[in-house]
């Protein structure tokens, strides 16, 4: 005789498991623990800077004219070519002269008859003066000769000076050099009615150089009249030694930079136009202890800039929030935040989080031992140091060029 196992029993044990089951797959996982990362170090120091503020500049005559004729006209003739030396009093252009040698010789024929009249008074000066010695006429009547008389000359003096001007306006038909230079543009073609000032030629005297550079507004109140500046030419050859001459009192109103012109030896400037490079001594950094970073070890946090500083007590890793002064080269130099001594993440700082652990990543193979970090002066950016504030981004301004 068989016994009946009721099925509920059966049915209870069989949905227990699966709630127990389901509960089981529904709770959330462990978190993996974070891995450790290898990380670079460097050991903050403090060394000489390298870099120099240099700028590009242009070669340009001392003295530079626009020659324009005095009298306005046709030009039907241009002697002057560009890149041509030409001499002083040699003709640069010629002006259609047939207008201004007709009104001179209407002014010698004006000359002609004021000397005619002027004869005619003097001569019934002398006879009314006769005629006043033998009582005929009265001395009122002498008077009247004598005062038409002085008329005439005057009359003369004006004729001459209208028919000399008009002479000089005749010769101004020709553009003559003023002194010996270089032409350096052409402004102005045959058969082009200019009018008088109007510049045709353009000549760079011969003489002193000068070269010409511009500055921002941050760094001309450092630039004064008189300091050195070196200056090489792209081109290459012997570095040039000058001197500011003049200093811009105003901004350019379209790149609002200041022109500094520095004057240079004449006998070893480059060409005219040439490009060089200025650097001047003054705003130079070269040997200025400071500490510099690489830009691999910055990172942008918030408004700033900021660091991984290494706890090797713990082996974890801090942020650190410092301050950019500028660039050295490739490499940023912090003005504050940092002291000599701490050890610094040099790259990957983008993948680590506060507080996590690190080891220090050791090369396999044998490697030159870096030589001993400089004595670290008290104050990290020595007073000497003109530096411009970091940017409000924490980005890493561009480095001058060596």
């Amino acid at each position: 005789m068989r016994t009946l196992i009721a099925p509920w029993p059966r049915c209870g044990v069989f949905f227990l498991c699966a709630a127990a089951g389901w509960l089981t797959g529904c709770s959330r996982p462990e978190p993996l623990p974070e891995p450790v990362r290898a990380v670079k170090l460097l050991t903050v120091g403090v060394g000489a800077l390298q870099s120099q503020v240099e700028y590009a500049g242009e070669v340009r005559a001392r003295v530079e004219s626009r020659l324009g004729f005095r009298v306005a006209g046709k030009i039907v003739q241009r002697q002057a070519e560009l890149g041509q030396r030409v001499r002083a009093g040699q003709v640069l252009a010629q002006l259609d002269p047939q207008d201004y040698q007709l009104a001179a010789q209407a002014a010698q024929a004006q000359v002609s008859a004021a000397q005619t009249q002027r004869d005619l008074a003097a001569a019934d000066l002398q006879r009314y003066a006769a005629l006043k010695n033998q009582n005929f006429i009265s001395g009122a009547e002498l008077q009247r000769r004598e005062a038409t008389l002085q008329a005439a000359q005057a009359a003369l003096a004006q004729a001459r000076a209208q028919s000399s001007a008009q002479g000089n306006q005749a010769q101004y038909t020709r553009l003559l050099a003023d002194v010996a230079g270089v032409v350096t543009a052409i402004e102005a073609e045959p058969g082009q009615v200019v009018a008088a000032g109007t510049p045709v030629v353009r000549i760079a005297q011969d003489g002193a150089r000068d070269v010409v550079f511009a500055v921002p507004e941050d760094k001309v109140a450092q630039i004064q009249v008189g300091q050195a500046v070196g200056v090489r030419a792209w081109a290459g050859g012997a570095p040039l030694q000058g001197r500011v001459r003049e200093v811009a009192a105003s901004a350019d109103p379209v790149t609002r930079t200041f022109a500094v012109k520095v004057g240079i030896d004449a006998a070893t400037a480059p060409a005219l136009g040439a490009t060089v490079y200025v650097t001047p001594q003054v705003l130079s950094h070269v040997g200025i202890p400071a500490i510099t970073l690489p830009t691999t070890a910055l990172r942008q946090q918030g408004q700033g800039t900021a660091v991984w500083v290494y706890d090797p007590a713990t082996s974890t890793v801090r942020s650190q929030d410092v301050q950019i002064a500028t660039a050295d080269g490739n490499a940023a130099v912090v003005a504050a935040g940092l002291a000599p001594g701490m050890q610094v993440v040099a790259t990957g700082v983008h993948v680590l989080s506060p507080g996590q652990k690190v080891t220090v990543y050791e090369q396999k193979w044998a490697q030159t031992p870096a030589s001993a970090a400089q004595a670290a002066p008290e104050k990290v950016a020595p007073k000497d140091l003109t530096l411009a504030p970091a940017a409000a981004s924490g980005a890493i301004p561009a480095a001058s060029q060596p």
